[in-house]
C-alpha cells in the first residue's frame, strides 16, 4: 500500500481570532424589549395622523398535553374501572344516556346565569360517591316491563292495525297502558347487586330503543315501572344507590320527551317556506299549537297514573317540557309537586322524592327556589316518623341499626339543603338553625346544614356549632360525623382567632373518647389539617402522639393506612419547613406505623416529593439530613429486579433532589463526607451515582475557585481526594457510555486542578473502556447505534488531549497513540465510515499539536507546546502519526469502489478535503495535489452538496486572491476562477 505524507499548516491562532472577530457596535434598542405596534387611529386638526403605541398582544402558552389527553376523561375511567363490578362502573359512567349529554348541557348543571356558580356542586359529581358507598350483598328483586312473546305479538298487531282516527289511536294507547297495569309485568327475584345493576342498564337501553322505534307507550311503561321501584325499601341500605340508578332512567325519559317536543315545535317564519327549530331562548308564544297539544297530552297521560310515587316521579322527569306551555308554569308545578310529596308515608322514600324534585327544579329553573323551603319544612315535620313502630319494625326485620339507617338520609338531605343554601345570606343560616333547634335538634340535620351552607358562615359560629353538637339529640346519628363535617368547614374557611383554641379543645375532648379506631382516625384525619394550619409544632406533636396512642393497640393502624397517609399529606402540605417538621418527636414514630412495605415506601416518597417541592433553601441541619437519609434509604432499598424502569426513574429523581438540597457551605470536607455516606446508601441507581459524581466534581471546582487556582497543600490533597472518590465510583455504573463521559469530565476537572497523575488515570480508564461500549443502546424502548455517540465522544476527548501534557515517563503522544490503537482494533460497523471520520478529526488535532502555540490551554497547566517548544523529534512523531492516518483514510476511500458506495465515498472525500484545506500546508505540493484530487473526486461522483461545494470554492477563491501560498495553484488545478 502506498504511503502518503501530511504537512501541517503553521497557524497563528491569536491573529486568526483577531481577524475574524466582528467589531462591536452599540445597540439601538434592548434586544429583549417587548415588540410594540403603532396603530394610526385618526387625523388630528392639523392633518397629522395620531398614533397610538401599545404592546403587542402576548400569545398564551398552550400546553400540548392539556387539550388531548388520551387517558383523560373517558379513557381514564375505562382503565380505572376495567374489570370492576357493574355498580362501580355505573358510578363512573353515570351520565344520562351513557355520556350522551352535550358539553353545553353539562355546563348548565354547574354554571347558569340564573344564579348558580362553581360553588354549587352538581349532582353528576355526587353520584359516584353515592354508588360507591351504599352497596349491599343481599338479594334484590325487580319488576320488569319486558313483555312475553305473546304480549309482544299483541302489541305489534295493535300497532300495525290501529284505526285511522285520532280517537281510536288514543284508545289503542290507553289499552296498552291498561295491559301494563293489569299484570303483564313480571317480578324477578333473588338478584345480586351486579345482576340488579345490569338489569337497570338493560331497562335504560330498552327505553331508548323503544323510543327510537316510535314505541312511546312502551317507553312510558318502563319509566312508570322504574318509578315504582323507588317505593320498594325491602333492601333499605341499597336505597340511595337505587335512587341514583332509577333517576338516571327517568332523566333519559324526560330528555327524550323534551327533544321530541322540540322537534315537533318547528315553525315556518314569516316570508319563508322552510320550517326551522325553535331558538334556545324560545317563549311559549313561539310554540305552535300542535306542539302544545302534544305536550298537554303527555302531562294528561302522566296525570292518569294511579299510584302517587310513579305519577310524581314521571311528572318531575318531564317537568322541563312545561316551557312549551306557559312561562309561569315552573313555579306552580314545583310547588304543587312539593305538596304531593306529603302523601308519601315512608320518611326515607319521601326525602328522596323531595330530593329529585329539587334536583329537577335546580336544573330547569335555577332562579326559582320557592319550593325548596317547603320541602325542607316538610322533612322537619315528618322526621319524627323515624321513631314510629313501622320504621322500627322494618329496621328490625333487616337487622339495621338506627345510626346506619340515618346515614341513608344524608345524600338527599344534603342536596335539598344545598339548593336552599346556595348563595343564601347569613340570616338564612340563623333561621335554619332556629328551626333545627325548635323542631328537630338532630345530629343528621345539623350535619347536612354544615355540609350545605358556606364554610365561612360555619366558621364564624364555630363555638356555637360545637355547643350544638354537644347538645343535639342522640338519635343514633354518630356525633363523630358531626365533628368531621365541622372540621371540613373550618379548614377551608378563616375561623375567628378567639375561637380557634376553644373549638379545638372542645372537639378533641370528644374525639379522644372514641373507642372505635375507625371513628377516631376519621376525625383525626380532618382535624390535623386545622391544627397544622393554625397552631404550632407543640400542638401538632400532641395530636400525632394521640394518634399513635389510639392506633397502636391491636395493630389497628393496619386497617387504616389510607387515612394515616392522608394525615402525612396534610402535614406536608402546610409544614414546609423541614427543620420544624423533623423537630416533631412523634413524626418519625408516626411513620413507623406504616409497616407494610409498599405503603411505607409510598409515604417516604411523599415526604421526598414535598422536600423537593417546598425546600427552597439548602439544608445542613443534621437532624433533617439524618431523617431524610433514613427515608431515602427506605425508598432506595425498595428497588429490585422486578421494579419498572419508570419507577426507578421516579425514585432516582427524588433521591437526586435530596442530594442537591444538602449544602454545608464552605465546609467542603463535611460536604464530601455526606457524599461518601450517600454513595454507600444509594449504590443501586445509576442516576443517583451520576449526581454524586458530578456533585463531587462541582465541589472540586468550588475549591479551585476559592483558592483562585493556587492550591495549598491542604486544598491540593482535598481535590485529589475528590478525584479518588469519582474514580472509585464510576466503575459502579451500569452504563458503559456513562462511564466514558464521566471519566472524561472527571479527567478534565482533575487537569483543571493540576492533578496530573489523576487526570492521566482518568484518561487511561477512558481509553480502556472504549472496547467495552455496546454496539447499541436501549434508551426508553428505542434502540440506537452507539457509533455516532462514540464519534462525538472521541472528538471531545481528542480536543481535551491537545491541552493535556504528556507524561515524561510514558513518552510522546502516548495517550493519543493508545486511543488510536484501541480504535484500530475496535469492531466497527462495516456499513459505516465512523472510523475514518474519527481519523479525519484526529488529523485536525495533530495539526494543532504541530503548532508552536496551541489554540487553547488549561489555566496553570503547561501543554506540549510549552514542554517541547517545537522540538524536531516531537514534530516528527506528530507527523508520523498524521502520515499513517492519511494513508489509512485514502486507502479506505479507494476501497469504496462499488457504485452503491458513491454517496459514502463522496461524503468522506469532502470531509477530508475540508480538513486538508483548513489544517494542512497548502504551499506543499503534495498537499495541494491531494486537495485537487479530492476536489475532482467529489465533483465526478455528482453526489456532493452543491451549496457546501460553492462555499468551499468561494473560500479557495478568497484565499487565492489574498495571495495565500498554494491556494492559487489549487484554484488553477480545480479550475476555480480567481
Amino acid at each position: 500500500m502506498a504511503s502518503y505524507e501530511w504537512y501541517a499548516s503553521p497557524r497563528n491562532y491569536e491573529l486568526e481570532k483577531a481577524e475574524k472577530a466582528l467589531q462591536s457596535q452599540p445597540a439601538a434598542s434592548h434586544p429583549l424589549k417587548g415588540i410594540t405596534v403603532t396603530e394610526i387611529k385618526q387625523v388630528d386638526s392639523r392633518g397629522t395622523p395620531a398614533r397610538e403605541t401599545k404592546p403587542a398582544p402576548k400569545r398564551e402558552f398552550v400546553d400540548p398535553l392539556s387539550s388531548g389527553d388520551p387517558l383523560g376523561a373517558d379513557g381514564a375511567i375505562s382503565l380505572a374501572f376495567e374489570g370492576a363490578d357493574p355498580l362501580s362502573r355505573f358510578a363512573a359512567e353515570a351520565e344520562p344516556l351513557g355520556r350522551a349529554r352535550s358539553s353545553s348541557e353539562k355546563k348548565k348543571d354547574v354554571i347558569s346565569p340564573d344564579g348558580l356558580d362553581e360553588s354549587f356542586e352538581p349532582w353528576s359529581s355526587k353520584k359516584a360517591g353515592i354508588l360507591a358507598k351504599y352497596t349491599t350483598s343481599e338479594k334484590l328483586s325487580i319488576t320488569t316491563s319486558f313483555l312475553s312473546a305473546s304480549d309482544k305479538e299483541k302489541v305489534v298487531i295493535k300497532t300495525q292495525h290501529h284505526a285511522a282516527t285520532v280517537t281510536d289511536k288514543v284508545k289503542n294507547r290507553l289499552e296498552q297502558l291498561d295491559d301494563f297495569e293489569e299484570g303483564s309485568v313480571k317480578e324477578m327475584m333473588n338478584l345480586s347487586q351486579q345482576d340488579y345493576v345490569k338489569r337497570i342498564e338493560e331497562l335504560n337501553q330498552a327505553l331508548v330503543t323503544a323510543w327510537e322505534q316510535d314505541q312511546r307507550v312502551k317507553s312510558l311503561k318502563i319509566a312508570i315501572q322504574c318509578s315504582k321501584l323507588l317505593a320498594d325499601i325491602s333492601v333499605i341500605h341499597f336505597y340511595p344507590s337505587k335512587f341514583v340508578l332509577i333517576t338516571e332512567i327517568l332523566d333519559t325519559f324526560g330528555r327524550l320527551v323534551y327533544d321530541r317536543l322540540l322537534e315537533k315545535a318547528q315553525y315556518i317564519p314569516p316570508g319563508s317556506t322552510k320550517p326551522v327549530r325553535l331558538p334556545s331562548n324560545f317563549t311559549p308564544a313561539d310554540v305552535p299549537e300542535s306542539a302544545k297539544e302534544t305536550c298537554r297530552n303527555w302531562f294528561f297521560k302522566i296525570a292518569s297514573i294511579r299510584e302517587l310515587i310513579p305519577r310524581l316521579y314521571v311528572e318531575c322527569a318531564i317537568l322541563k317540557s312545561y316551557s312549551f306551555l306557559t312561562s309561569g308554569e315552573y313555579a306552580d308545578a314545583l310547588k304543587r309537586v312539593a305538596l304531593m310529596t306529603r302523601g308519601i308515608g315512608d320518611p326515607l322514600v319521601a326525602v328522596y322524592a323531595r330530593c329529585y324534585l329539587c334536583r329537577v327544579g335546580i336544573q330547569v329553573a335555577p332562579s326559582i327556589r320557592d319550593h325548596v323551603l317547603p320541602c325542607f319544612d316538610d322533612f322537619l315535620g315528618s322526621f319524627v316518623q323515624v321513631q314510629n313502630d313501622s320504621v322500627q319494625n322494618i329496621l328490625a326485620a333487616q337487622k339495621m341499626e338506627m345510626p346506619l339507617y340515618l346515614t341513608l338520609f344524608s345524600p338527599a338531605l344534603d342536596w335539598i339543603l344545598q339548593c336552599l343554601a346556595h348563595k343564601a345570606s347569613d340570616a338564612l343560616l340563623n333561621t335554619t338553625l332556629e328551626k333545627c333547634k325548635q323542631d328537630c335538634n338532630n345530629a343528621l340535620l345539623l350535619n347536612s346544614i354544615m355540609s350545605a351552607f358556606h364554610p365561612q358562615f360555619i366558621a364564624n359560629r364555630a363555638t356555637f356549632f360545637t355547643e350544638m353538637i354537644r347538645e343535639c339529640e342522640d338519635t343514633g346519628f354518630p356525633k363523630h360525623l358531626l365533628q368531621q363535617s365541622l372540621g371540613r368547614c373550618l379548614v377551608v374557611a378563616e375561623t375567628p382567632e378567639d375561637q380557634k383554641l376553644a373549638v379545638l379543645s372542645e372537639v378533641w375532648k370528644s374525639v379522644i373518647k372514641l373507642k372505635n379506631p375507625a371513628d377516631y382516625i376519621s376525625c383525626a384525619e380532618v382535624w390535623i389539617e386545622f391544627v397544622v394550619k393554625h397552631f404550632g409544632k407543640r400542638e401538632v406533636n400532641k395530636i400525632l402522639a394521640d394518634v399513635i396512642k389510639h392506633m397502636t393497640p391491636d395493630r389497628a393502624f393496619e386497617d387504616h393506612y389510607p387515612r394515616l397517609q392522608s394525615i402525612v399529606s396534610k402535614i406536608l402540605t402546610h409544614m414546609k419547613d423541614f427543620s420544624q417538621l423533623f423537630s416533631l418527636d412523634k413524626f418519625l414514630p408516626f411513620l413507623d406505623m406504616f409497616q407494610r412495605d409498599a405503603i411505607k415506601v409510598e409515604v417516604c416518597k411523599n415526604v421526598l416529593e414535598a422536600f423537593g417541592k417546598h425546600q427552597v433553601e439548602t439544608v445542613n441541619d443534621p437532624v433533617v439530613i439524618n431523617a431524610m437519609m433514613f427515608l431515602c434509604k427506605t425508598v432506595h432499598d425498595s428497588v429490585n429486579a422486578l421494579t419498572l424502569e419508570d419507577e426507578k426513574r421516579v425514585i432516582a429523581a427524588l433521591l437526586c433532589g435530596f442530594i442537591a438540597g444538602v449544602s454545608f457551605g464552605r465546609d467542603f470536607e463535611q460536604q464530601l463526607s455526606f457524599y461518601v455516606e450517600a454513595r454507600g446508601s444509594f449504590s443501586n441507581l445509576d442516576p443517583v451515582l451520576v449526581t454524586l459524581i458530578q456533585s463531587v466534581n462541582r465541589l472540586s471546582i468550588d475549591t479551585r475557585q476559592v483558592v483562585k487556582g493556587n492550591h495549598s497543600r491542604k486544598t491540593a490533597a482535598f481535590v485529589r481526594a475528590c478525584a479518588a472518590y469519582t474514580f472509585i465510583t464510576i466503575p459502579s455504573l451500569q452504563s458503559v457510555y456513562s462511564q466514558l463521559q464521566l471519566y472524561l469530565v472527571c479527567g478534565q476537572v482533575a487537569l483543571l486542578n493540576q492533578c496530573f497523575s489523576q487526570a492521566d488515570a482518568f484518561f487511561k480508564a477512558t481509553i480502556s473502556r472504549i472496547p467495552e461500549l455496546p454496539v447499541v443502546l436501549d434508551t426508553e424502548g428505542k434502540v440506537r447505534s452507539t457509533e455516532p455517540l462514540l464519534v462525538e465522544f472521541i472528538s471531545n476527548f481528542v480536543s481535551t488531549l491537545v491541552a493535556t501534557p504528556d507524561s515524561p515517563e510514558a513518552g510522546v503522544l502516548y495517550l493519543l497513540r493508545g486511543l488510536l490503537n484501541v480504535l484500530q482494533d475496535y469492531t466497527w460497523d462495516q456499513s459505516s465510515d465512523a472510523r475514518v471520520t474519527v481519523y479525519t478529526r484526529v488529523l485536525a488535532a495533530l495539526s494543532a499539536y504541530s503548532q508552536e502555540e496551541y489554540p487553547y490551554h488549561v489555566d496553570k497547566v503547561d501543554a506540549n507546546d510549552a514542554m517541547y517548544g517545537g522540538d524536531p523529534k516531537f514534530l516528527a512523531e506528530v507527523k508520523g502519526v498524521a502520515d499513517t492516518l492519511t494513508t489509512q483514510i485514502l486507502a479506505h476511500l479507494k476501497s469504496l469502489s462499488a457504485p452503491e458506495m458513491e454517496k459514502r465515498k463522496t461524503a468522506l472525500a469532502f470531509d477530508l478535503l475540508t480538513s486538508v484545506i483548513a489544517h494542512s500546508d497548502m504551499s506543499n505540493t503534495a498537499m495541494c495535489t491531494l486537495a485537487a484530487n479530492l476536489w475532482g473526486l467529489v465533483q465526478r461522483t455528482g453526489q456532493a452538496d452543491t451549496k457546501a461545494m460553492a462555499r468551499l470554492g468561494s473560500y479557495i477563491r478568497s484565499k487565492a486572491s489574498s495571495g495565500a501560498k498554494g491556494f492559487r495553484e489549487l484554484a488553477a488545478q480545480t479550475k476555480i476562477e480567481v
